[in-house]
């Protein structure tokens, strides 16, 4: 990373420092709108549909805004120049110029650094979005079965995003909005980010190892079903694999134990829960499948320093 960069978090676990924020429309429009007569070249908003156009103002304000996130919605970038350090989902990621990102429903997000000459595309597809595909034929990367995914890829398909991205800026910027083929539009630039999405499964399908495929479907079960399943058993029998297997591979791959990777999808659940809720601890005990309210306050102590109370309070 070079050294011109601005730092967010600590590279170490940046997603235990705080709960995210749900960074949906409404919220964009509230940073924004204070700044829209110096960004209004490069930024386009409805009710529907959110893009950015290569202006690195929008992600240093977006930044600004006391990191982790977490979105609702799908959205796609496209990085121009410069690179970012970025966790998602429980995941460092280095990006660079000419990657494509896809970040969907329920993904968090921590910056952790990027260079100030960092320059992206980028679209949000908001919740009245009218989706292009009828339900059951959304394409596969989108289906929810992938949370997020980051696409090095060759200049020519920079160059095809691009125009495709390009092409949805200047519908967007007519005088009569035309809804019909902006989502012409936006399902096109779907079908191309699934189908090298899929070349690239492919390929690693073929070069990855077989113990980072286990881990990698392990971390995605766990941000899935922590809250039912608090123990490796589960995961061990969904992945057909002993106990003994199971933590042997994740700790050979990750260095960290597979019930650590648990507990920490696990506590950062409870706190969204305890910072975003009225719930009592006992009802967050109970729908978290702890034996007893007691219990539920020891492992979160435990783990955090804090009972779940004083945590609630201090958020």
């Amino acid at each position: 990373m070079s050294s011109k960069s601005i730092i967010f978090a600590h590279q170490k676990e940046p997603y235990m420092s705080k709960q995210p924020q749900l960074m949906d429309l409404s919220r964009m429009r509230d940073i924004f709108t204070p700044h829209l007569s110096k960004m209004s070249e490069n930024i386009f908003f409805n009710g529907e549909i959110g893009i950015v156009h290569s202006d690195p103002t929008v992600f240093r304000l977006l930044m600004r805004q006391k990191p982790p996130f977490s979105i609702n919605d799908h959205r796609f970038g496209i990085i121009v120049h410069g690179e970012a350090h970025v966790n998602f989902n429980l995941q460092d990621r280095h990006v660079t110029a000419g990657t494509l990102v896809y970040l969907g429903p329920g993904t968090i997000i921590t910056p952790i650094r990027f260079s100030h000459d960092l320059k992206l595309c980028g679209i949000g597809l908001f919740a009245d979005f009218p989706m292009p595909f009828a339900q059951g034929q959304m394409p596969s990367a989108f289906n929810g079965q992938v949370r997020d995914f980051q696409l090095p890829v060759g200049e020519d398909d920079i160059s095809t995003a691009l125009h495709i991205f390009d092409t949805i800026w200047q519908v967007t910027h007519c005088d009569n909005y035309h809804r019909p083929t902006v989502t012409a539009l936006v399902a096109a630039l779907m079908h191309y980010y699934d189908h090298l999405f899929r070349q690239q499964t492919d390929r690693q399908a073929v070069s990855r190892s077989r113990e980072q495929t286990i881990f990698d479907r392990f971390i995605q079960l766990a941000g899935q079903h922590c809250a039912e399943h608090h123990q490796i058993g589960y995961y061990a029998e969904r992945l057909c694999l002993t106990d003994r297997y199971l933590s042997t591979v994740v700790r050979q791959t990750s260095g960290t134990t597979a019930k650590d990777w648990i507990d920490r999808a696990l506590i950062t659940r409870i706190k969204i829960e305890l910072r975003h809720t009225d719930k009592p601890a006992a009802q967050i005990a109970e729908e978290m499948h702890f034996a007893n309210p007691s219990f539920f306050s020891k492992y979160f102590r435990r783990l955090t320093g804090m009972t779940p109370l004083a945590y609630k309070n201090m958020c």
